[in-house]
């Protein structure tokens, strides 16, 4: 104890410090104690020490915080007022410290080289954090906050950051001609010109956009990002089970909804060109898992291949490629955006299932990133073997619908 009572009196030294202050600094060397109450004790102790009469802390003069902490339940009422109207059970309290208050703890953990302080914003998170509770009721949650509350000490004032929501489930594109996800317009890069009629967009729409619509206005939130487990081309149908997806809405005011009629609502205002079957609530690993995730897929294409080929040619070929590895370097259509990379994927199964109108109908299911066009043009030699290759002749996917692509479940 005569150590620490030693470093109180150097500490007290520099000049008046509050009872929060003092008790910050040695708030690791006990516990039971609030860091007021170990401060007051220990100017208590101080004074027995050295046998000087005892002095209260003189508010007003503490040279670190300038009696930050007295302030801890206007900070509360302001964080209070601040989370009205949004929809929350958790949340965790931040403070940007003004720097000079920083410089001067931190002076003198370094000065006394002090071991088991606590900063000022620990303490002014936790007691402000206790404070809002006390008045509306919410839960301190640091792990898993809904809402996190910024005290800008310097320019007094809260500022909040809430929480995504997210939905997971599988969404149908029903139209060819829409994107997964909004595209800037290539010509002005989403500043707006006249090639894309100042909308910024190389499409009108995109299936991130017609199911974020409604969910936007429900959850009172700025925006809906979509993520999805792959995407399909802008010319391909996704159908059959529908393509697994979450769904993410950002700084939502209201996050309180039957799912249901999360649902109901998208598919009112997406269809008919999309829909969606929503499964269960999310959170940002799912997110990560599914971008991670390499589910098989199946496609049914119609193909274009040279009158001269027969049937039976068609079917050995198609045969030919069952099971086969794939050499697949980037294809030429997408290169402008993606790196120049040679992939080695699978078929895991293709049959011919007929002839429609002079068109080869087939199915083919393929690991997750198998180019299912290149696959049977060869995309000049890019991809290797294909089944223009095996047929010594020209072959092209004219229709492709997505109708199964594994999820997470």
């Amino acid at each position: 104890m005569t150590d620490i009572i030693e470093q109180v009196h150097k500490i007290l030294e520099y000049g008046d410090i509050c009872d929060h202050c003092l008790g910050r600094l040695f708030a690791k060397r006990s516990f039971g104690l609030t860091n007021v109450e170990r401060g007051h004790s220990l100017r208590v102790a101080h004074a027995l020490a050295y046998n000087i009469p005892f002095k209260e802390y003189d508010s007003g003069t503490c040279w670190i915080c300038n009696d930050l902490f007295e302030t801890i339940p206007y900070w509360a009422e302001k964080s209070a007022d601040a989370v009205k109207g949004i929809d929350h059970e958790t949340f965790v309290i931040g403070t940007r410290v003004p720097p000079m208050m920083v410089e001067s703890e931190e002076m003198i953990w370094s000065d006394l080289s002090l071991e088991n302080p606590e900063p000022i914003k620990s303490e002014m998170n936790r007691e402000v954090g206790k404070a809002v509770s006390a008045i509306n009721g919410k839960a301190g949650d640091p792990k898993n906050p809904q809402v996190t509350i910024i005290l800008n000490i310097a320019d007094d004032c809260v500022e909040t950051q809430i929480a995504s929501v997210y939905f997971y489930g599988r969404y149908f594109k029903n139209v060819r001609g829409i994107p997964q996800t909004h595209w800037d317009c290539r010509a002005c890069k989403g500043k707006g010109c006249e090639k894309c009629n100042f909308t910024g967009k190389q499409y009108p729409t995109s299936v991130e956009e017609k199911i974020a619509q409604a969910p936007i206005k429900m959850f009172d939130a700025d925006a809906g990002v979509l993520h999805g487990a792959g995407r399909e081309d802008i010319d391909a149908l996704c159908i059959g089970t529908g393509r697994p997806f979450v769904m993410e809405m950002t700084n939502p005011k209201h996050r309180v909804f039957d799912l249901k009629e999360v649902e109901a609502a998208i598919n009112a205002s997406a269809n008919p060109e999309v829909g969606v079957s929503l499964e269960k609530w999310s959170d940002k690993k799912t997110v990560e898992m599914l971008k991670s995730h390499k589910g098989h897929k199946t496609y049914r294409i119609l193909v274009s291949i040279d009158d001269r080929i027969s049937l039976e040619q068609v079917q050995n070929a198609v045969s030919s490629l069952k099971g086969a590895w794939i050499n697949q370097r980037t294809p030429e259509r997408v290169s402008h955006r993606r790196a120049d990379l040679i992939r080695k994927r699978q078929v895991i199964d293709i049959r011919v299932l007929g002839i429609e109108n002079g068109l080869y109908r087939l199915e083919v299911v393929g690991d997750g990133g198998l180019y299912i066009k290149e696959l049977v043009s060869g995309d000049n030699g890019r991809t290797d073997p294909s089944l223009a290759e095996i047929l010594a002749a020209n072959a092209k996917v004219v229709e492709l619908d997505v109708i199964q692509v594994d999820g997470l479940d």
